[in-house]
């Protein structure tokens, strides 16, 4: 089987889809690469052919703004970025590329919509592929009005389509799959770039790991305050940067080391407590180690992943103005001391152990694109047995 696999180029959308991808080639499938331009010669780094394939997330979010002003609410941002300018570009460099290609499956993670679309206008089966939550409803609603000419009308919700790889355990479960005809329900699996590991240093005191992932708009002063508060504490911190430069943060004291990109779920097996902007990725991840979270949310779905983790008992957020050093510092050892949080946390990641491997995910998925109607009718929860 020939599948491709469609992402915006950024690590946040990338990454969650490629366990399933790594199945998929070692399973002996044709793996190919849709993504765009920055990203492709990353994606072909790790192995993959690659196709540039629509526009990036800044890209649009420039072009959203220009039209609706800098300061525009992001109903109206967001709506004409993901409902209008990056479907409709990627609509437009797919349509020559899947006759070309000529693909048994499209794979595509939830926000990169245009690739559903063109997949269902070319007859091609197409699975979404979840990277976080759902919007809110009165955005969803907006959203399926604008989406509406292209994808065309419910049952299927263009974001989730009419099958979905669900990455989310059941004390986590995202409301917004209750309606998608197939669902798989997946093992959240770290992919970690091939960089070292720190020299974190081994003091015997508790490991704190500091991130806001790789795209965090106006997130100095939270880092900061941040680096300030955790600093306080009898703990060594790491806080990774992604692409940002570690010189930025200064002269740090001698228990705060500060990295670019480093292996997360390596990381992840030495930490105590995870400070981070609440990204799917990193709440995944910090469940699936048992660890409890501070999250310290800046944008997008973060907000959601907040609430849902406060909710949970399995962490503290902080917002907006209530980010300070104080906060953080008292939250960080409020989280190490108590417990609670910790066996919350842990039983989450058993759920998330019992969850299918992706290599049986992929089994699924396969069996349903090769069993007709292409397109599932019927609510039906995938599960490897």
């Amino acid at each position: 089987m020939k599948i491709l696999f469609s992402s915006r180029p950024a690590y946040g959308h990338l990454l969650p889809l490629l366990p399933l991808a790594n199945a998929a080639r070692a399973a002996g499938h044709e793996v190919v690469l849709g993504t765009g331009e920055t990203f492709v010669g990353r994606a072909r780094q790790l192995g993959f052919d690659a196709h540039r394939v629509g526009i990036a997330v800044g890209e649009a979010e420039a072009e959203a703004r220009r039209r609706h002003g800098a300061d525009a609410e992001f109903i109206d941002v967001g709506v004409t970025m993901f409902c209008e300018l990056i479907p409709n570009a990627t609509v437009a460099d797919l349509t020559p590329l899947l006759p070309r290609l000529r693909p048994d499956l499209v794979v595509y993670e939830q926000s990169d919509v245009g690739a559903g679309i063109a997949a269902r206008h070319a007859g091609i089966p197409a699975v979404s592929h979840v990277i976080g939550r759902s919007m809110p409803a009165p955005i969803l609603a907006v959203a399926a009005r604008r989406l509406a000419p292209l994808w065309g009308t419910p049952p299927a919700d263009a974001f989730f389509g009419d099958a979905c790889v669900d990455l989310w355990p059941d004390s986590l479960r995202d409301p917004g799959t209750a309606a998608v005809p197939t669902l798989f329900r997946a093992r959240p699996t770290p992919f970690d770039l091939d960089v070292p590991l720190p020299p974190v240093p081994d003091s015997g005191r508790p490991l704190v790991y500091l991130t806001l992932g790789t795209v965090a708009h106006g997130a100095t002063t939270v880092l900061r305050a941040a680096v300030d508060g955790l600093a306080r504490l009898p703990v060594d911190v790491l806080v990774a940067l992604g692409p940002g430069d570690p010189a930025a943060l200064g002269e740090l004291p001698a228990h705060v080391l500060a990295a670019g990109f480093v292996p997360q779920a390596a990381v992840l097996r030495r930490a105590a407590l995870v400070v981070h902007h609440g990204g799917t990725g990193t709440v995944l991840g910090a469940l699936a180690a048992g660890l409890p979270q501070v999250v310290l949310p800046l944008g997008a779905d973060q907000f959601v992943n907040a609430e849902t983790l406060d909710a949970l008992g399995a962490g503290r957020s902080l917002v907006g103005d209530a980010i300070t050093a104080d906060a953080v510092e008292e939250a960080a050892r409020v989280l190490l001391s108590d417990p609670t949080a910790r066996d919350t946390a842990r039983g989450v990641a058993a759920e998330i152990a019992a969850m299918p491997a992706p290599d049986h995910v992929l089994t699924d998925i396969v069996g349903w694109v090769d069993r007709p109607p292409r397109h599932g009718r019927q609510r039906r929860d995938a599960t490897h047995t």
